[in-house]
């Protein structure tokens, strides 16, 4: 009696090729370690204020003291001016707002990487999610110092030293708060795959945070660029958030126009560029760091 022969199935071919375009980037993966962003984020939190006298207070003295010093060296020295009358120290604190924000989501972001050195050679996730995790802590500090700038507000109108008034345009601080972190992200991930092969980036930072503050108008108004350097200027997208935070709070002039789309769309091309180029190194992070 014949066997009946057993058919067995034909062999597939697995074919692994190396994504590339827009599924390089792999973004539904954050959506997946979405708990992991959060913890990661409540953790620079708690360590960010752990054994410290002062704690939270820190987000509100840092501009604060800030704001301080340049009414004193920039708004009462060098008698720099405020759009629209504007008192200088609520015209300055309203910059710091964006600024610090941009400044210590960056600096944390940067080094994020070899922070956590440990975590990316023994445990796999996307790296993605820790200079991601660094720039959202920073909204923390952002919303407690923001409330120190109604108390301000309000001293001033209190003590009837000048008039302020919140414009009803202040629902736009959100698209402008996004493009300040889109920019701070964008950079961070730059700087950060660059910190894990060159430390050399440690050192650039502060000085990068100090050249960066002073071409973007901090401590001055867009009003005294010339005319033929604005589009020039607005390559800067800090120069479009500071602008639009001053707009959208105060009322100045220098409102949304073509200067604004300009900071938008580089903010837009360094956000997108960083994520390409950290994606792509990602793969040597753990043996490089």
């Amino acid at each position: 009696m014949a066997k009946a022969a057993i058919a067995f199935p034909e062999p597939k071919t697995v074919v692994i090729r190396s994504s590339n375009g827009w599924t390089a980037l792999n973004l539904r993966e954050l959506w997946v370690y979405r708990e992991l962003v959060y913890f990661m984020t409540w953790r620079d939190l708690k360590v960010r204020y752990k054994q410290t006298a002062l704690g939270v207070s820190w987000a509100v003295i840092q501009p604060f003291l800030n704001m301080v010093v340049f009414s004193i060296f920039f708004g009462g020295l060098a008698h720099i001016q405020a759009d629209n009358g504007i008192p200088y120290p609520i015209f300055s604190f309203v910059a710091l707002l964006p600024w610090t924000l941009f400044t210590n989501a960056l600096n944390n972001a940067s080094r994020s990487l070899v922070s956590h050195q440990n975590m990316i050679t023994k445990i796999y996730f996307p790296k993605l999610v820790l200079p991601l995790a660094s720039v959202l802590s920073g909204l923390v500090d952002f919303l407690i110092a923001f409330v120190v700038l109604i108390g301000i507000a309000l001293y001033y109108n209190l003590t009837r030293q000048a008039h302020i008034t919140i414009t009803t345009a202040l629902w736009t601080l959100i698209p402008f708060l996004l493009m300040a972190l889109m920019t701070a992200l964008g950079i961070a991930l730059w700087l950060s795959a660059l910190y894990v092969q060159y430390r050399d980036v440690g050192y650039i930072l502060p000085f990068l945070s100090s050249i960066l503050q002073f071409i973007s108008p901090v401590v001055y108004s867009t009003t005294m660029i010339p005319a033929k350097w604005q589009m020039i200027y607005a390559l800067n997208p800090m120069a479009g958030v500071i602008n639009g935070f001053r707009w959208a709070i105060l009322g100045t002039p220098t409102g949304p126009d073509t200067r604004l789309i300009i900071s938008a769309v580089v903010a837009l091309v360094i956000l997108v560029s960083g994520m390409i180029y950290f994606r792509r190194m990602e793969r040597t992070f753990a043996d490089t760091i």
